[in-house]
């Protein structure tokens, strides 16, 4: 399961690294309705939660579907602009981006979360009749508040539009505008680098540095982001977008709409101590630690080095058996392996393990 961007074609010059107000107020909201997602923010969330004003709290709960699971694209305004557009240098700037879109864009970008329809497929459910009734079933289904927005949202466009834009212009004087002043400048610098490693050393070298998940298949031309979902764009000449986040760890967020520029929305300062481990890697762990025998192998070589005949005669089952068992363990880089004069020894690797919960959040996360 990968998301997959096609960059044949691709001229460097449309490779672009550029923070954005926007998508970072979208993180910010995301970061206040699920801040389970992200410990490292505790603090700020507790600051910001505790001076907020009451009004604005509910407001802010009246359709926190559209940042509550991530966030919607509508935070990324500039990569629906016919030919792309890079995002602006301040907030209101990508406001008057997310006011070009047409209404089209608008509600099936903001119907995607609050009724779960299919992401950029089909007709507008503002032309189609049909699809308007069934994104008003979903939404339903859904809870009041996303069957209310989503009426809304259908019967009159303009009002919902302008309802979000005064709704995050308030956001931003509350607390946000504080916040960007001092993340501009670290958004900037990452951007910055990127952009010389980008120049000097190639796409393949520039993302790597924005995270270890996304993979460039130069022969293909493609680029691979390592997600629990799928999905599939095309660059081309329209250009590809990297924009850093410091509130979206663990969040990589790969922008894929139809029609849309591509953008890949990536955390900096991770305070991540080791790359994760890919998706397919942590699928073969946990499922290699699933098996009962495999569990009770971990439980001997958690405490010390054991040989394979040590394991069966301890476990009452034969060596070829054990060493079944044995091997799919390995392959998942959960026991290590030394060699003391003739015996083979075998252990836990007790870091992998220790590691195994926080892998499994970052991956369902990312």
């Amino acid at each position: 399961m990968s998301v997959h961007i096609d960059i044949a074609g691709l001229r460097p010059e449309r490779v672009a690294v550029v923070p954005s107000p926007l998508a970072e107020l979208g993180m910010a909201l995301h970061a206040l309705s699920e801040p389970g997602h992200h410990p490292g923010l505790q603090g700020w969330v507790t600051g910001v939660t505790a001076g907020l004003d009451p009004h604005l709290a509910d407001r802010m709960c009246e359709a926190d579907f559209l940042w509550r699971t991530i966030f919607s694209d509508l935070f990324m305004p500039y990569a629906g602009i016919p030919g792309g557009a890079l995002p602006g240098a301040t907030l209101a700037e990508e406001l008057d981006l997310l006011d070009k879109l047409t209404d089209e864009q608008f509600v099936d970008s903001a119907l995607e979360f609050s009724c779960a329809m299919p992401y950029g497929v089909g007709p507008s459910p503002l032309v189609d009749a049909e699809l308007g009734r069934r994104a008003l079933e979903l939404a339903a289904a859904r809870g009041p508040q996303q069957e209310q927005f989503s009426k809304l949202l259908l019967s009159d466009p303009p009002r919902i539009r302008a309802w979000l834009r005064q709704f995050l212009q308030d956001c931003d004087e509350a607390f946000f505008g504080r916040t960007w002043s001092r993340l501009r400048h670290q958004l900037t610098a990452d951007a910055r680098h990127k952009t010389d490693l980008l120049h000097r050393k190639g796409l393949a070298e520039a993302l790597t540095a924005v995270s270890p998940a996304v993979v460039l298949d130069e022969a293909a031309g493609e680029i691979t982001v390592d997600k629990l979902t799928v999905g599939r764009t095309a660059a081309r000449d329209g250009g590809l977008l990297l924009v850093p986040t410091s509130l979206g760890w663990p969040h990589l967020s790969v922008l894929y709409r139809p029609g849309w520029l591509p953008v890949l929305h990536y955390p900096v300062g991770s305070p991540e101590l080791a790359a994760p481990p890919s998706v397919q890697q942590l699928a073969l762990r946990m499922t290699a630690l699933s098996h009962p025998v495999r569990m009770r192998i971990c439980r001997y070589v958690a405490r010390s080095a054991y040989t394979t005949s040590e394991l069966a005669q301890a476990l009452d089952m034969t060596p070829p058996e054990i060493s079944r068992h044995l091997g799919v363990l390995k392959k998942a880089d959960l026991i290590t392996t030394r060699r003391r004069g003739r015996y083979v020894q075998h252990q836990l690797d007790i870091a992998v393990v220790a590691r195994l919960g926080s892998d499994f959040l970052e991956g369902i996360l990312r």
